[in-house]
């Protein structure tokens, strides 16, 4: 079977949370198990070098993005026996960080539409096109309105999957025209409107062949008021159409065996563990002692991931017991900041580290003895896959994955 996936991030080219985790690791498992599989992603600017130095450019192509006219470069470099292609475009993509940006609707309009332009220039159609998160969700939609009455397009089948419905990327209704030449009859209830906005993710919904997230608990959730965010209705009335799917991790990616940037390399064996935790205790400033509880948390620091719940809690717990806690991440500015304060209060029993480090979050796994999680809903949760692939015993709210 032939598989392009399209994602706003991968995993190791860029990264800012599980999406990029995911997209790195499902494609692989799928091309090993026989399938001619293939990966499209905007090429940023913080790709960095040693990947961007293998690239070799194929084409470029005249993107629609309503009326205007933008040019798309297509480079490719071939990643673990897979092609990976990057679309090429410096308006863009040539800034720091992925998204944020007050025309991130306009950016990723260009990158659904260049998806769909550049499948004749790099002569492959597939069989799925495997759309991911709100950023690649018009894809079905623009499939069906644009590029149905070319022959070449008609056996894509499109596969949508919600990796976390809070973020649905929603927009003012003039983009329907403006961004995507899309008819006025589409902004419906029954297609990509949204309490008076245009939704990308409900196109994705919508349009689609088949939905899947990424725990089949989350499927079931999602279809209830509290977890659907103005979408449950809609979920439910998919039926077999929507279908949920557990993550899994890379094992060989995430191996403790193996990680060259832990400690000290372990298989099932505590003494090795312990010295992990020892050696972080003493990078991180901590007491070094194997006896004291040591609880790992990385995680973006926002609302949803249950850090109200932290901070309620964290200061009576640090002064009753003897414990320690390490928390990694970066994301709402209060949050951030009463993190640092908070750390500044128990220098001997919390260490803050504000920032983004894979390096590091592979050392907290190692060395940590528990890994709390408490999120308000998490649709599968990689950071607690991946805690179990190194030792540490998650402690989880019952919710999504």
């Amino acid at each position: 079977m032939k598989i392009l996936f399209t994602a706003a991030e991968v995993f190791p080219f860029i990264k800012t949370g599980g999406l990029a985790d995911v997209i790195g690791a499902l494609p692989k498992a799928l091309h090993e198990a026989g399938h001619d599989v293939r990966i499209v992603l905007p090429k940023y600017k913080d790709i960095p070098s040693i990947y961007t130095d293998q690239l070799t450019h194929l084409d470029e192509m005249v993107v629609p993005v309503g009326w205007r006219k933008q040019y798309g470069g297509i480079e490719y470099l071939i990643h673990q026996g897979m092609t990976v292609y990057f679309i090429d475009n410096e308006y863009y993509f040539g800034r720091d960080g992925v998204y944020g940006y007050w025309d991130d609707g306009e950016r990723f309009a260009f990158l659904n539409r260049a998806v769909l332009e550049m499948l004749p220039r790099i002569e492959f159609m597939p069989d799925i096109l495997h759309c991911h998160d709100w950023h690649t969700a018009m894809i079905p939609l623009l499939l069906k309105e644009h590029f149905q009455a070319n022959k070449a397009y008609a056996n894509i089948r499109t596969v949508y999957t919600i990796h976390n419905l809070l973020y649905q990327g929603i927009f003012p209704f003039e983009i329907l025209n403006d961004l995507f030449s899309l008819p006025e009859h589409y902004f419906t209830a029954d297609a990509v409107e949204y309490y008076g906005n245009v939704s990308f993710m409900k196109a994705g919904l919508v349009f689609a062949d088949h939905v899947t997230t990424v725990s089949p608990t989350y499927a079931a959730e999602i279809r209830t008021p509290y977890y659907g965010y103005g979408m449950d209705g809609l979920l439910s009335s998919l039926g077999d159409r929507l279908s949920g799917i557990v993550n899994g991790i890379d094992a060989e990616l995430y191996n403790p065996f193996t990680d060259g940037e832990i400690y000290a390399k372990y298989y099932n064996s505590l003494f090795k563990k312990r010295q992990n935790k020892l050696a972080l205790q003493k990078e991180l400033g901590l007491p070094e002692a194997t006896s004291i509880p040591l609880i790992g948390m990385v995680t973006r620091l926002v609302e949803p991931k249950g850090l109200d719940l932290m901070t309620r809690i964290l200061d009576e717990w640090l002064w009753q017991d003897d414990v320690q806690f390490v928390l990694l991440g970066t994301g709402d500015k209060s949050y951030e900041d009463w993190f640092r304060e908070a750390a500044q209060r128990h220098p001997q029993k919390l260490s803050v580290q504000i920032l983004f480090s894979d390096r590091l979050s592979r050392r907290i796994y190692a060395g940590s003895d528990l890994f709390l999680m408490p999120s308000r809903f998490e649709p599968c949760g990689i950071s607690q896959l991946l805690a179990l692939r190194y030792g540490s015993i998650p402690v989880v709210r019952e919710t999504g994955g």
